[in-house]
């Protein structure tokens, strides 16, 4: 009887523990699931359900290692926000599965992301046929992210990143045909260099930017 209301009680303090860790840790991790957060939940789960299993050992010996997990990744979440290169390594970046319409093949080989698995998300979006995409992301999150052109399927303008945390996005600048020149010029006549820009896009034959100063 002991062992069971030893098994019951450790259960219950566990559910509330963790709900703290992950509240803690940001609603980010509820709502979307990166390869660290995987890593992380999966330590969790196992660490709780060795301690459920073997009574007998102390708490601390799961309380100690899932608190050291909940700081790594509250570390980890903070650097990746500071660094868009940590972010990229671990977290991953979207990639443009449909472009213009047109699907990119290339890009779905290197993913490992099959033409069923496109079909299975589209149909899950309500989407009957891919002529009525105009584009489509492959979130890090391995969520498919859907622009149905417009009412008359007339081409949109879709803004194109060109600067992230001060970085440049070269494929942004191949896909567009302009150069890295080309790119400083333009944010040289604003007065402005690259380091000082937080994030900017392309849209409209036009550069809108978001200086570092603004946010």
């Amino acid at each position: 009887m002991g062992e069971l209301l030893n098994v019951l009680f450790r259960t219950g303090f566990f559910y509330f523990f963790i709900v703290l860790l992950y509240r803690l840790m940001g609603k980010r991790e509820i709502g979307q699931l990166g390869i660290i957060d995987l890593i992380v939940s999966i330590l969790i789960a196992e660490l709780v359900a060795i301690s459920i299993e073997e009574p007998d050992k102390s708490l601390w010996l799961t309380i100690l290692p899932l608190s050291f997990l909940g700081l790594l990744e509250i570390l980890l979440a903070y650097i990746s926000i500071k660094s868009r290169t940590f972010r990229k390594v671990f977290d991953g970046k979207p990639s443009l599965i449909i472009c213009n319409g047109k699907v990119n093949y290339k890009e779905m080989v290197k993913q490992r992301y099959s033409m069923d698995d496109l079909l299975l998300s589209l149909r899950q979006k309500e989407i009957k046929d891919l002529e009525d995409v105009e584009y489509a992301f492959l979130e890090p999150n391995g969520k498919l992210s859907i622009f149905k052109y417009n009412f008359l399927h007339l081409k949109t303008n879709y803004p194109m990143p060109l600067i992230l945390d001060g970085e440049i996005n070269m494929k942004t600048l191949d896909y567009l045909n302009k150069t890295k020149n080309w790119l400083q010029n333009e944010i040289e006549k604003k007065n402005l260099t690259i380091k000082d820009i937080f994030y900017a896009f392309y849209k409209g034959k036009k550069i809108y930017l978001i200086t570092k100063n603004e946010i």
